[in-house]
Formats: structure tokens, sequence, C-alpha cells
């Protein structure tokens, strides 16, 4: 009778190590069912998606950097056309008065401004 108790207890200590794992089995499923669980899972497989496409866009950027910086810089300048549009005309106009007032400055105002560079000129001349 004792070889048939001890089956007995060993059959016994099999099923409760399956009924424990079955338990945690169980208890993990019913945990990954929860809906913080299931948001997690889904914030996880998001970000995951997110990093896979900005790293496949920086790949394709470090190949292609002329085409995509053009596209950018025409997407933005398209995006500000509006007041692109309002300020330029003032722009031109101030950079115009700007290189009027330095080309002003970089040539003689008067005859006598002419004279005094003739004048100085002379000095040059006798002091040799």
């Amino acid at each position: 009778m004792s070889a048939a108790r001890n089956r007995l207890v060993n059959a016994l200590r099999r099923s409760m190590l399956q009924r424990a794992a079955l338990r945690r089995q169980a208890d993990t499923a019913r945990a990954a069912f929860k809906p913080r669980a299931l948001i997690d899972r889904g914030k996880y497989r998001l970000q995951a998606k997110v990093d896979d496409t900005a790293q496949a866009v920086r790949d394709e950027f470090r190949s292609n950097r002329l085409p995509i910086a053009l596209a950018a810089v025409a997407g933005t300048l398209w995006l500000l056309r509006e007041p692109i549009k309002e300020h330029a005309p003032r722009l031109a106009r101030r950079i115009q008065n700007v290189a009027s007032d330095l080309a002003d400055r970089l040539r003689p105002a008067t005859a006598g401004a002419a004279e005094d560079i003739e004048q100085m000129e002379e000095d040059d001349e006798a002091l040799r």
C-alpha cells in the first residue's frame, strides 16, 4: 500500500503544480486584458511605429539631403506666402533706400567736394 500511497502523493503534487501553473497563466491573461494593460500595450506599439517611421525619415534625409531640404524650404515659403506678399514691397523699398544712401555717400555730393579732392591731390604733389 505504500507504493500506491506514494503514487497518489506524487500525483497530488503534480496536480498542485499544474494547478499553480494554470493559475499563474490565468492571472497573466486576466492582467493582459485589463484596460490599463491594453492601453499600455497600444502606447508601446504606437511608440514603436513612430520610432520606426522617424528612423526611416532620418535615413531618407541622410540619403537625399538636398532635394528634401529644398522641398522643406519651398513648403515653408508656400505656407508663408501671404505674409511675404504683404511685406515684400516694403522690404524691397527699404533695401533700395539703403543702397541709394550708400551710393550717395560714396560719390561726391557737390562740386565743392570735387575741388577739395583736387586741392588734396595738389598738396600731396607739393609734399613730394
